[in-house]
């Protein structure tokens, strides 16, 4: 399944997150490890401080692998199916593992890629909120 995942990065681990993704270890020993680095690449900054991204996840409930990475940087705010369950091919069996290589969500991450600012050059500056 994929879902569309708001979080504010925790006070005073801006600078930890960023070592973590600039040195490609972010997620380290997670068997979905190289997805949180494609997830931060995508992220986006909006105007309510959430950081916003779409994440393809296997387990039976939402972020259940990652959630522990996430939350040592991030207040997860909302997790929320980025499209409709009954048509994803992985989640009613029709094609498992589908998520991976499926197109359900790019309007999505078209839409999301124009709103606010990329989120890892917002870590990068000095101006940060």
């Amino acid at each position: 399944m994929r879902y569309l995942v708001r979080a504010r990065v925790k006070p005073g681990r801006e600078q930890e997150l960023l070592r973590a993704i600039d040195n490609g270890t972010l997620g380290e020993g997670s068997v979905a490890e190289g997805e949180y680095l494609r997830n931060m690449r995508d992220a986006r900054l909006c105007e309510d401080q959430t950081a916003r991204w779409v994440e393809v996840c296997y387990c039976p409930t939402p972020l259940l692998e990652e959630r522990p990475y996430w939350e040592q940087y991030f207040d997860l705010t909302q997790v929320q199916d980025a499209h409709d369950r009954a048509r994803c091919k992985d989640e009613n069996g029709s094609e498992p593992w589908a998520c991976g290589d499926c197109d359900c969500t790019n309007r999505l991450e078209r839409k999301l890629a124009s709103t606010g600012e990329p989120f890892v050059l917002t870590l990068r500056s000095p101006k940060r909120p």
